[in-house]
């Protein structure tokens, strides 16, 4: 069963950003207020627009990225959020890839509150890797009332339409991760029976755990079974144990992607 992961407020601050710097022109922010559903939820959405060319990046970056950090302290009537992630595109460069979406993306929010009749504040700030020939950190503030009443909006749910599949929907059977010790960490491969869903394809293997460092997977394929042999490596050196059951695995390719949460022991 695929997971929702609920954030909460206070996971804003990171170390790695700052202020409002003088690159921060690169990219804008705008919120797009969206509408409250009849759980009480409110979807709203972070449209952020960079100049021609400039990418950001996906929630597993790619070695060297950036992955985006949501913020929202300041927020009024907002226990926690989940944030959706529209399928992301493959950039290769310095021969490297990365993963994320170029010129804008929409980040629908998923908002969650104390009175779900009452109004909402959303106000914060996305932290955000933005590059061309090179990556630089900005911050980005945002602010806004989020009335009770509210009109569905296209690019939200256009946003919210762009996901991968889940893991029925794209017939997947079984998915192992099979473990082996290496000097500083582990190795990890993925072994997923699922149809093949584009001529070439890049899987994304995330540990569950934000402090665990994932390279870059060294994929196969044979018929219908797709291998990705990734090394985990955590980041104070130290040795430490995996949860199968937070592995989450994408697979990418053609500008769709298939969502896998979990993996069995093989």
């Amino acid at each position: 069963m695929r997971k929702t992961t609920l954030i909460s407020l206070a996971l804003a601050a990171l170390p790695v950003f700052g202020t409002a710097g003088p690159f921060d022109d690169l990219a804008s922010v705008e919120i797009l207020p969206g509408w409250r559903n009849a759980a009480g939820e409110h979807m709203a959405g972070l449209r952020i627009t960079m100049d021609e060319g400039w990418k950001t990046y996906w929630r597993a970056p790619g070695d060297g990225g950036i992955p985006p950090q949501f913020s929202l302290t300041g927020s009024e009537n907002i226990t926690g959020f989940t944030p959706h992630w529209p399928v992301p595109e493959l950039f290769y460069q310095n021969d490297m890839y990365s993963v994320g979406y170029e010129n804008s993306v929409v980040f629908p929010l998923r908002l969650y509150s104390v009175d779900p009749e009452a109004p909402m504040r959303i106000s914060g700030q996305i932290h955000i890797g933005v590059c061309e020939e090179i990556c630089i950190p900005v911050t980005l503030d945002f602010d806004e009332l989020l009335p009770v009443e509210g009109e569905r909006d296209a690019a939200i749910t256009a946003a919210l339409i762009n996901r991968p599949l889940t893991a029925d929907e794209a017939n997947v059977g079984t998915v192992i991760c099979r473990i082996d010790p290496i000097s500083d960490g582990l190795q990890v491969t993925t072994v997923i029976d699922v149809p093949p869903m584009a001529a070439k394809e890049f899987v994304v293997v995330e540990a569950g755990d934000a402090h665990v460092w994932v390279s870059e997977a060294d994929i196969a394929r044979d018929g219908n079974r797709l291998s990705a042999t990734v090394d985990m490596v955590h980041h104070t050196g130290e040795a430490f144990a995996l949860d199968r059951t937070a592995v989450r695995i994408t697979v990418l390719g053609d500008n769709q992607a298939i969502d896998i949460q979990g993996c069995a022991a093989g």
